[in-house]
């Protein structure tokens, strides 16, 4: 097969280029140009798109006796993946820029601009595995599962590609079972990057400052934080800065009456107030989501699911697992899916059977598991807490601010 390796600069997609060589493919390396920050070119600096990066990258590929390109995809990331994250932020959501680089760069711009050209498929360092087998029929059924390295899984935020384009993804370092393996077949085979840190900060945003990010684009607004009974307990820069569940940085000028720490409970931008709360106000028990993908078809089918269809939604509910953070515990619930706010079956429904979730916040990533199997993701869109019988909408409102656009 013609392959295309997504190269970062990292020792994880290095890895992932070097096993699709050793497999007798023809490998292309390409590295993308993602940031139209400049602080991200200064030496040193750590994120998407630096220097560094860039050079590591095309040594790794040099090492692998493979070409290697640059592409410069910075106008498709800054008009998805930044501008969403920044009109989720300003709408009172907490965003997963890393599900929207996924959907709409590596397995959309990326994958499409190979496709293009002529590869088979696109490689990516991502920790997840896709099982193949042989449908009744003879076809070929694809899964997603979560890689044994429970401490790099990624599963979670590739959820969001859909079946088609799982057909044509790669993940070579699947099997991995600790990246101290993948870095000692870095050093094997040569490759500078063996030792290189983890960057765990959000790529664009410059040396980790998301706060400064978010005032730079979306300006200061101050703005009231209010206890649940609408009494002021402190003032903010800008409700943005905050996300459900949060408790450092609220500067409040005195105690709860109780003695209890207070957290985020929500987030209302036309107003621009912060509401706060005890702990146990955080806790649901229903979730719903819209934008939801579905991968497990084989599953669906059994549920009333169209077979073959790219939407296929199951019509009764489902016993699964469902997890809301990247490294989140999976919990017990059953899932369904519900017509969403256009009225097509593009909704999901979770019930969480004997647990709760602390800290949902509206625009987080929810993603469905059997067993170690990606059932399906949506984004979160409302939430009902823990003994209530409603369900309480998410933000409905439009934000206060607009983002504003880079020059």
């Amino acid at each position: 097969m013609k392959v295309l390796a997504a190269m970062s600069g990292g020792v994880d997609s290095a890895v992932a280029a070097a096993r699709i060589v050793d497999a007798g493919h023809e490998v292309v390396g390409v590295h993308m140009a993602l940031s139209r920050n400049r602080n991200q070119f200064r030496e040193g600096s750590r994120g998407c798109c630096s220097i560094e990066d860039a050079g590591d990258a095309r040594r790794a590929a040099d090492v692998l006796g493979i070409p290697y390109y640059v592409w410069d995809l910075s106008e498709k990331f800054e008009d998805t993946v930044v501008a969403d994250f920044l009109s989720e932020y300003a709408a009172g959501r907490t965003p997963n820029p890393c599900v929207r680089c996924n959907e709409h760069i590596k397995f959309e711009a990326l994958l499409d601009k190979a496709t293009a050209l002529g590869f088979d498929a696109v490689a990516t360092g991502h920790y997840a595995q896709v099982i193949t087998s042989t449908r009744p029929d003879g076809s070929e059924l694809r899964e997603l599962h979560r890689s044994p390295n429970t401490a790099k899984d990624q599963s979670y935020v590739l959820a969001v590609m859909g079946p088609e384009r799982l057909r044509r993804a790669m993940f070579p370092l699947g099997a991995f079972e600790s990246k101290d393996a993948v870095r000692a077949e870095a050093a094997a085979r040569g490759l500078s990057v063996s030792a290189k840190p983890d960057s765990y900060d959000i790529c664009f945003v410059a040396d980790g400052d998301t706060k400064g990010f978010l005032q730079e684009r979306l300006g200061t607004k101050t703005g009231d934080i209010v206890d649940v009974d609408g009494t002021v307990l402190g003032e903010h820069e800008g409700a943005y800065a905050y996300t459900v569940g949060q408790r450092k940085g609220l500067a409040i000028g005195r105690p709860a009456a109780d003695g209890k720490a207070r957290y985020v409970l929500d987030i209302q931008p036309v107003s621009n107030t912060v509401v706060v709360g005890p702990a146990e106000m955080l806790s649901v028990d229903r979730i719903t989501g819209d934008q939801s993908v579905w991968l497990a078809d084989d599953v669906l089918a059994a549920h009333g699911a169209e077979t073959g269809s790219t939407a296929a939604a199951p019509s009764g509910w489902i016993d699964a697992e469902v997890q809301v953070r990247a490294h989140g515990e999976p919990v017990p619930a059953r899932v369904r899916a519900v017509p969403d706010a256009s009225g097509a079956t593009g909704g999901m429904e979770v019930e969480l059977v004997g647990a709760t979730l602390r800290g949902v916040a509206a625009g987080q990533s929810l993603v469905a598991y059997l067993g170690t199997r990606v059932l399906g993701q949506s984004t979160v869109v409302a939430s009902t807490r823990a003994g209530r019988a409603e369900t309480q909408p998410a933000q409905q409102t439009q934000p206060a601010t607009q983002p504003a656009r880079s020059a």
